[in-house]
């Protein structure tokens, strides 16, 4: 096969949109959504290569993998905490960033891109099960599995490179 990741994704990569992601922070500060929706992305290219996907359903799935986190904002900043304080209880709760952002990102890559129902679907749904809308297709189920596994590697990164700085300081002067 001569389907290549680089061929794929260029479009989305150079667009300048998707570049601003390269200033939000993801997954601790040496983390930026770019870097993670790209990983996300080079991993579900690699499952559905594995698979032995057909070409069509394997560009399908890495470019909603690349868009998955397309959200457009840093959920880390005052205006976010802002915007939750409109809401109380249970409702602040499914305000939250980690409920909201598929969902977001889904419209918004759809104003940007031209994505299909499974694609949007797999943007939407790629939080299952933190939301309880499960994914409807492979796509789906390969964004959430790869957006799991890497993020569950760049937290344990960030946790190590914390636990490392804290042995450091700990450790006296000469030692």
């Amino acid at each position: 096969m001569g389907l290549s990741f680089e061929a794929v994704t260029a479009d989305i990569l150079t667009h300048p949109l998707f570049e601003e992601t390269r200033q939000f922070v993801h997954h601790g500060v040496e983390n930026s959504v770019y870097e993670h929706s790209v990983a996300v992305a080079r991993m579900a290219f690699r499952m559905a290569c594995a698979m032995d996907w057909s070409e069509e359903d394997i560009i399908s799935v890495t470019r909603a993998a690349l868009l998955h986190d397309f959200f457009g904002y840093d959920w880390h900043d005052e205006w976010f905490k802002r915007f939750l304080s409109h809401y109380r209880g249970i409702h602040r709760l499914t305000h939250m960033h980690g409920f909201v952002h598929g969902v977001l990102a889904a419209k918004r890559a759809s104003r940007y891109f031209a994505l299909t129902d499974r694609q949007r679907d797999a943007i939407a749904t790629h939080m299952f099960p933190l939301t309880l809308r499960m994914p409807q297709s492979k796509e789906g189920w390969v964004v959430t599995a790869a957006d799991k596994v890497v993020a569950a590697r760049e937290m344990t990164q960030c946790v190590f490179r914390a636990a490392a700085r804290t042995l450091r300081r700990a450790q006296p002067d000469g030692v």
